[in-house]
């Protein structure tokens, strides 16, 4: 576990600079032809994050109690610092970031982009719930069209235990190994954003539609899909092997994810022939 402390000097230095480029006409405060400080005074930077000035004054001159998230998220808006420059004063000041502002269900153009440049590779933009947000041709064609399905159709730990159809492509000796790895996943999606209405109204659907995810969410097992195999059986190119790679969107609730065949055995040929069929019939996402 990393124990995070606070760096006085770094966190003192970079108060009095923060200051210094704030204009005060940004503020709302007179410039005035008396002003010789750069920037802000300290007295009106704790005037505007509500605290002393003798409070704040030892912050700048590192001999202040380590301050409190609450203490600087009233600094970051006084000093109207970036969300970058926010997070950096948390960890100087030894506190976690807080949570990112998520992307929700809008996908960048730049993802969207990269989706319709990999025309031979299955790739999908999911969501840290699982949400399908978007998907190129041939995932389509791989997994099945579920993006323009709301709410929680689209959603693939949803579909993976509420719909036991969806479980048919897949080996039965492999359910209980997915099943585990959609539910730890699930559970650090959740933690990570705090218990927000989404998340636990997808946990309570889940737990009332199904045993297995009751059971399993009570394990409170913990693991961020990464990188995975999985292992499919497609009613058009038969069975395949593919390699899932995910790759994570900065506001870290979203992913990216690669379906790409393994080095050896003919899932790159199964493919191919895929591309040419097109998206007649698909398997299930799973």
């Amino acid at each position: 576990m990393i124990i995070m402390t606070i760096d006085r000097g770094g966190f003192s230095d970079f108060l009095r600079r923060s200051r210094q480029r704030v204009r005060p006409q940004d503020v709302g405060l007179p410039t005035g032809p008396r002003r010789r400080t750069p920037g802000l005074r300290r007295e009106e930077v704790a005037q505007l994050a509500g605290m002393s000035a003798d409070y704040y004054i030892r912050l700048e001159q590192a001999r202040g109690p380590q301050p409190s998230p609450e203490m600087l998220a009233a600094l970051a808006r006084a000093l109207r610092l970036s969300d970058d420059e926010r997070d950096h004063l948390h960890l100087l000041a030894g506190h976690r970031p807080p949570a990112a502002r998520g992307s929700g269900d809008h996908v960048s153009p730049g993802l969207l982009h990269l989706l319709d440049q990999l025309p031979t590779t299955p790739v999908q933009v999911i969501s840290d719930l699982g949400d399908v947000l978007a998907q190129n041709a041939m995932a389509e064609a791989l997994l099945g069209g579920v993006c323009s399905v709301s709410e929680h159709g689209r959603n693939v730990v949803w579909r993976w235990f509420a719909d036991p159809a969806q479980r048919t492509a897949y080996p039965a000796d492999e359910h209980d190994h997915y099943s585990r790895l959609h539910v730890a996943d699930l559970r650090a999606a959740v933690g990570r954003r705090g218990g927000d209405p989404a998340a636990t109204r997808l946990v309570e659907r889940l737990r009332a539609a199904s045993e297995e995810f009751a059971s399993l969410w009570e394990l409170h097992e913990v693991a961020v899909r990464r990188a995975s195999r999985m292992r499919l059986v497609h009613p058009l190119i038969g069975p395949v092997d593919l390699d899932c790679q995910a790759l994570w969107a900065p506001e870290g609730d979203q992913r990216v994810v690669l379906y790409t065949p393994p080095i050896g055995g003919d899932t790159a040929e199964r493919l191919a022939l895929l591309k040419v069929v097109g998206t007649g019939q698909f398997a299930p996402t799973g």
